[in-house]
């Protein structure tokens, strides 16, 4: 019998707590959380005391504790075979794990340029060619899964791949970054997706603020 606790951040802000969040509340998978808010300039030094890498979001399983968003979905993944955080055919596997990893690793102008807050005014940010790339690659990445599952998530239902870019969705949505209907269809699903949504309700609720979030 797992205890799984998820350590994370302000949800309002913190978008890989975000990723491991939504997706193992949208699979159904049993879990305890507890937020550490940044609420120092330079983060909050009481997530050293429960996450060895410094940073959330952080899981415990008794002694076992795991960080990096898609290290804690696998590892919950291979709890929960039968919650399917992933699509169930190997291929859309496979193509669910490239373009969650991509998500990862990538799109650092566009993380730099839109931060996520959950609680700003949707405002049309000008932004430079470098953002617009990432924002270009995002939706080829979408384009492709939607064509090949006919939608409304990326491989037909909602997966781990879909919790991965839900924040991207939010920083598109609140910056106002010029994306087309197809696109504009798929953020629309994730935004409506009950998981997603809880985390946005209490998210706009906190009473923290971080400045380095909170454009001009």
């Amino acid at each position: 019998m797992t205890d799984l606790l998820l350590y994370i951040g302000n949800k309002n802000y913190s978008s890989w707590s975000m990723r491991a969040w939504v997706a193992l509340r949208a699979a159904g998978v049993p879990f305890r959380e507890e937020l550490i808010p940044f609420d120092f300039e330079a983060g909050n030094p009481n997530i050293k005391a429960v996450s060895n890498s410094g940073k959330v979001p952080c899981l415990k399983d008794g002694q076992l504790e795991v960080w990096e968003s898609l290290a804690i979905i696998e590892y919950v993944a291979e709890l929960f075979p039968d919650a399917e955080i992933w699509p169930r055919k190997v291929t859309e596997r496979a193509y669910a794990r490239a373009v969650s990893t991509e998500m990862a690793t990538g799109f650092s102008a566009l993380r730099s340029a839109c931060p996520m807050n959950l609680r700003r005014a949707p405002e049309t940010l000008s932004v430079g060619q470098e953002v617009l790339a990432d924002i270009a690659r995002i939706e080829a990445i979408w384009t492709m899964c939607l064509e090949a599952s006919s939608g409304p998530y990326l491989f037909g239902d909602f997966s781990a791949a879909d919790a991965m870019y839900a924040p991207v969705v939010f920083r598109i949505s609140t910056y106002g970054l010029p994306v087309k209907g197809r696109s504009k269809a798929y953020m629309e699903a994730v935004m409506a997706h009950p998981a997603v949504k809880t985390w946005v309700e209490e998210g706009v609720q906190e009473p923290w603020s971080v400045a380095g979030a909170e454009l001009p």
